[in-house]
Parts: structure tokens; sequence; C-alpha cells
């Protein structure tokens, strides 16, 4: 499906994707190539402001995210962004606020919109998806209608940054909230089989930088659970090893991997494998949307639970009977027993209790 804008040329990054676009100050110049290449994969709008976010909302003074299908678009704005939408009922300005972590709004029955982040240095020009650099973009009722090729870019293109944006470095962990009993290494993952971390956020209270080791496996460019590749087959669907009794009440047997999150989705854990997915709430985003995994154990874990934290933003804390309050590290399985609390963060927590 081909699009087509209005863009005015400023000094923003402007991440135009076919239903999604993204604009970011010039200080954001490290996440942009990042960012498109998540938009430009066809990510939706939850996976979006994830990648958007990565790099912590204290360095990002200001962004404007518009998703849409059809004619109800989402808007999310930080700082100094507005937007205007056309809609039958008539004019909707959303327009963003220092003062709060961004304003957020869902319109229905749009019919033309415009974004404006600065004030234009240039003649407009039309454009389709890419990554360019702009003052404002608009499309739908007011917009040229001019037909664009088939090429991505066109009238003012820029280059992605040369680089792609390096992950930030973060402290090894200390050893004394390594994980008991020993945790499982990261095996090398399968072919064609990737896992990225969840981005970061600020993280709340409970989190700490617990983090792989410097030149781990969990360090490289994506990394894999270790579950994923054990040469130990987990137990077939229907042979519960434990109950999952979430604060909502909800209970979950784990008779097979049950993927929890913010908005869980299979294809970040094993796509071709039968999973129980288990959403819960997080208004404030501060759960990741793919943010853990409970499964039946192999191999030495045969006949208990493992948990694995599968790469999330503000990590996951463990509490087994008896024993100190541990952060799980991303990608490692560790063996939990009946009794233990798993938290997420948010007021979400996980009873684990014997099948």
């Amino acid at each position: 499906m081909s699009v087509t804008r209005t863009v005015v040329p400023g000094d923003w990054y402007g991440v135009l994707g076919t239903s999604v676009v993204v604009l970011l100050p010039p200080a954001a110049k490290s996440r942009v190539a990042g960012l498109w290449e998540t938009v430009d994969e066809g990510a939706g709008f939850d996976e979006v402001l994830d990648a958007v976010i990565s790099g912590g909302l204290r360095e990002l003074p200001g962004f404007v995210l518009v998703s849409g299908e059809g004619s109800d678009v989402k808007v999310v704005i930080r700082g100094a962004g507005r937007a205007e939408l056309s809609t039958a009922d008539g004019p909707v300005t959303v327009a963003g606020s220092a003062d709060t972590t961004w304003v957020e709004q869902n319109v229905s029955g749009v019919t033309g919109l415009r974004v404006e982040v600065a004030n234009g240095d240039g003649a407009a020009y039309t454009v389709g998806t890419g990554l360019v650099r702009v003052a404002s973009v608009e499309h739908g009722a007011g917009a040229s209608a001019v037909a664009t090729p088939d090429a991505e870019v066109v009238g003012a293109p820029m280059s992605p940054p040369a680089e792609p944006p390096r992950r930030p470095r973060i402290l090894p962990p200390d050893p004394a909230l390594e994980p008991h009993p020993p945790a499982v290494p990261v095996p090398e993952p399968f072919e064609g089989t990737s896992f990225e971390p969840e981005p970061d956020v600020e993280p709340p209270e409970h989190a700490l930088s617990a983090a792989p080791e410097e030149g781990s496996a969990a360090e490289t460019e994506g990394f894999t659970p270790s579950h994923l590749a054990a040469e130990d087959e987990p137990a077939s669907p229907g042979a519960g090893v434990a109950r999952l009794i979430f604060s909502s009440g909800e209970v979950v047997e784990v008779d097979r991997a049950v993927v929890i999150g913010r908005a869980p989705a299979a294809g970040r854990v094993s796509p071709e494998e039968e999973l129980r997915l288990v959403t819960v709430p997080s208004p404030h985003h501060e759960i990741s949307s793919t943010h853990l995994e409970v499964r039946p154990g192999a191999g030495a874990d045969q006949g208990s639970a493992v948990v694995t934290d599968l790469g999330s933003t503000n990590g996951t804390v463990l509490v087994q009977p008896g024993q100190p309050a541990e952060d799980l590290r991303p990608g490692i399985a560790v063996q939990v027993t009946p009794g233990a609390t798993i938290d997420l963060g948010e007021g979400v927590t996980i009873q684990v209790e014997r099948e």
C-alpha cells in the first residue's frame, strides 16, 4: 500500500512508515536508524512505542508517534509537538506537554492529519515512506495529491546515521544477586530465531541494573532465551508442574510455556511452539509487551517450573521461599519452587503454587 505525504523541511527526524509516523528531535539522532528498521519491518503501535523510548525518557525531551488503521488514528505526543486532525465531526487538536510523560489520544473518523514540531525552513515536497528531516508532516485532507513514484523517499531524502545506535552499557551484576539455583548459560540460538530485549524506560524502584557480563552471548546483538536451545525438550502440554496465581485472581496452569506481558506475542519467543499467552495490565508501560515466560522444566529441572525474563525493560524480581529477592537476568532460566513470588512491577505479582 502506497501513501503520499506533504513534508516541510526542518531539523527534526521523520521516520515515515506505511501506517506509522514518528518524529524525533535532533538530540535523538542515535535512536533514528534502529527506529527506522523497526518501522520498516511493519511493527505495530506498542512495539514502535517501545523502540522510541528505548533509550529512556529522561534524554528524550519530545517526540510524536502517529499510528493509524483506516480512519482510526492514535496520537502520542511528548513535548512541544502539535497534531491537527480533520474529522467528519470537526477538527481535533492534540498538543504535547513538558509537564507529563506524554499525551495520548485516539481519534476516529479521521480524514486528514497535520503534525508540526518546529518552524519550517524550506519549500514543501511530497514523500511516501522513508527517513527525512522535517518540521511538519501532512496527509489526507489538505495535503498535496501529487502522485509519488515507487522510490521510498522523494524530494529531500536523508541517509540514516552511518553507524547504528549502540545499546546502553550496563554495569555487570552484583555477585550477591546471582540467581539461586545456579543459572543455565545462554546457548547459541537456532538458525532463523532471534530475540531482542525490550527497550528501556525509567525503571521502578525495584528494578536493578542486573545484566549479562561483558562478552557473554546475551550482550551480543539479540539473544535467545536458554530454553529455546535446550538439549532436553520440555514436558508436553498436559503435564502441569505448577499453578500461577496472579494478583488479579486469575489462575493459570503451567502445562506448557506461559508467556506473560502487557501485549504478549508468540513470535517474540517461539512462533512454532504451542504457548499460552497471558496479558496483564500496565497503564504506565512499565511491564514490557512480552515480559516473562514460565514453562515446565527439562533435564535436571524436570517436574518443576522454570522462569525466564525475556529481556524486559524494567526487569523481574523473584522471591523464593527462605531466600532474598533477586533480579532475574534476561534469557537465564531459573527453577522456581512452590511458594515463590514473581514481581513484574506496577503491582502485578504472580504466586507459584504446586499443581
